[in-house]
Order: structure tokens, then sequence, then C-alpha cells
């Protein structure tokens, strides 16, 4: 790309920031449901982000996205209610990071030994009762967790949809750095080469359990994120509204309709997909899971590659897996 058109990528992109950054300021911008579809979307993208790096990067197909998104939001409701009671809670980053990690200590805890001995559909398997048993966990946690009820969190702090809309946005925007810098990054070239093959990427000196567990664990802590962000909005987490399997659905249908394995396919998707999602809950409330199986379908055939591989699909560009690998390894020594 020359030096002149990146230029003004960046300065679209910056461009398109601020005007989203400042939106809540605009009169009554606060009331309109504008403001919270943009803040579906955040969330949307921060979870389609969190698997592009797990399946769009390394090839590993996760159906646990639900589980950390559900880590996240009662990390963040346990800490609110036991550790910092009263208003000091409310969007405290010590809880957000918290919740972040804690997700990603379990992605370890999982990832070690279902990566070391299961790939394809049987981790993919492997993932899904993960995410089961956590569910199970929350419900018959007690106390700790509000069994099937959940944990509510005082709800006098808020006060105007805005904290969470910068937030959301400033998730999102992170969500992407991060998956952009890791893409260009030495470990990126390994993940790649994973994704292409493992084997050879192993021959070549890559370390390939060390970096599917890292992917899938920094996937996690920006699940856990999004769902911290989630239980700030609604002031109450269950294993209904946080452990639903459309947690990690969307994502899914989101990278691949933007184009898992990219930095913006994500992004395009998550706010496709929401747009659609809104408009069914509003048109088509009954048929809207129905409209949500159908649309995973038709994407599934249609569009496997996404909106922005469709041009690289049909050029026919090999993958550089054999460079990445040799890169990585090259770093790791």
């Amino acid at each position: 790309m020359a030096h002149g058109s990146r230029a003004g990528l960046v300065a679209a992109a910056a461009v398109l920031l601020l005007a989203l950054a400042g939106a809540p300021l605009i009169p009554g911008a606060l009331d309109s449901y504008l403001l919270f579809f943009l803040f579906l979307v955040f969330v949307h993208t921060v979870l389609a982000q969190s698997w592009n790096l797990v399946a769009g990067y390394t090839g590993q197909i996760s159906l646990a996205q639900h589980a950390f998104f559900g880590i996240g939001g009662y990390t963040t409701a346990i800490v609110a209610t036991t550790v910092l009671e009263g208003g000091d809670f409310y969007f405290n980053p010590l809880a957000m990071l918290a919740a972040g990690l804690v997700a990603a200590l379990f992605a370890v805890a999982i990832g070690v030994p279902l990566l070391s001995r299961l790939a394809g559909d049987y981790f993919a398997l492997g993932t899904l009762g993960f995410g089961e048993i956590v569910r199970v966990v929350l419900v018959k946690g007690g106390a700790l967790t509000g069994g099937s009820f959940g944990i509510s969190m005082p709800p006098d702090a808020f006060d105007t949809l805005a904290p969470h809309y910068w937030v959301g946005l400033a998730l999102a925007v992170a969500a992407t750095a991060a998956v952009y810098g890791v893409a260009r990054s030495r470990p990126g070239l390994a993940l790649m080469a994973i994704r292409e093959d493992p084997l050879a990427a192993a021959a070549s000196g890559v370390n390939v359990l060390r970096f599917k567990v890292l992917a899938f664990a920094l996937g996690a802590f920006l699940a856990g994120l999004a769902g911290s962000l989630y239980a700030f909005y609604v002031f109450s987490v269950s294993p209904a509204g946080f452990l639903n399997l459309n947690w990690t659905l969307y994502p899914i249908l989101m990278c691949v309709m933007g184009g898992s394995g990219t930095v913006l396919g994500p992004v395009i998707g998550a706010f496709l997909m929401t747009a659609v999602f809104s408009a069914a809950n509003v048109w088509l409330p009954s048929a809207h899971p129905v409209l949500s199986g159908a649309m995973i379908i038709v994407v599934m055939i249609f569009m496997p590659n996404g909106i922005l591989r469709m041009r690289a699909a049909r050029t026919g560009r090999p993958v550089r897996w054999r460079w990445a690998a040799k890169q990585a390894a090259r770093d790791a020594d």
C-alpha cells in the first residue's frame, strides 16, 4: 500500500473515532437508540476479536467464549458486592482487569490439557463442555454466585449511558489494536504458521502448544473484559444471561461475515450483524432465533471467506506460512 493511501486511511480512522467519541455530546444523543446500538456494536466487537485471535489466527475453533464472557461478568459482580462495596465498584478499572485476568487464568488451566491433546472438532467440543461445566458450577455455587438467579449489583451508580459508551469504544479500539499488533508481530507469524500447518510449524522450531495457549488466554482476557462491561450495563449477572450460547455463536458469525483472520473483519461483521439482529428484535421478535440460525447457515455457505477475504479468494494469493514459521522460530532462538 502506498504511503499516501496509508496516511489517508489513518486520517479517516482518526476522524471516525473522534466522531464516535463525540457522539454522546450531541444534544439528545444519550436518549436515542443509536447510542445503545453502538454500545452493543462495541461489546460484540470485543467478543468477535477475542474469537478472531483463537480461530482466525491460530485455527482453533473455540466454543467457550460465552464461558469466558460469563466468568468476566461474574468476577465483576463478585468483586463489586464483596470487595468494592458502595459506589466505588462502578467501572472500577481493577474490577475490569480482574475480570479479564480470571478469564485468562481459566483459559490457561483448560487450554494446556485440551490443546496438548485435542485439535479441530475435538477441541471445539472440549471447549463447549467447559462452558457447560462453568454454567453448572455457577448455578450450584450457592451464596457466592447467587445460584440460578445470579448476583445483582446496586444500580444507584447508573446515571447515563455515556460511561458505558466511552468505555465500550475504548475496549473495542484496544481489542482491535491488540489484534493488529499480534498480527504484525513475531508471535503473530507463529500463530499463522500454526493455523496453516501445525506439524510443519513445529518442524520449523515453533513451540506450537505455547503459542496456542497464549492466543487462547488472550482471547479469553478480551472476552472477560466484554463480560465485565456488559455486567456494568445490566447490573445483574446470571447463568441465563451470561452463559447463553449466543455469546459464542454471535462472535463466530460476525468474524465469518467480516473475515476471520483479519483485523477489521470482526469490526465490520459486528456492525452488520448487530444491525440485523437489532432490526429482527424490533420487527420479528418471535422469529429472531430462527433468523439467527438461518443467517449462520447462509453466511457459512455463501460467504465462508468473509467480506474482506473475498478479493483474496478470487486472486488465489498463497499463504506464506513457511516464511512465518521460520521467522517465529528464529525469534524464539
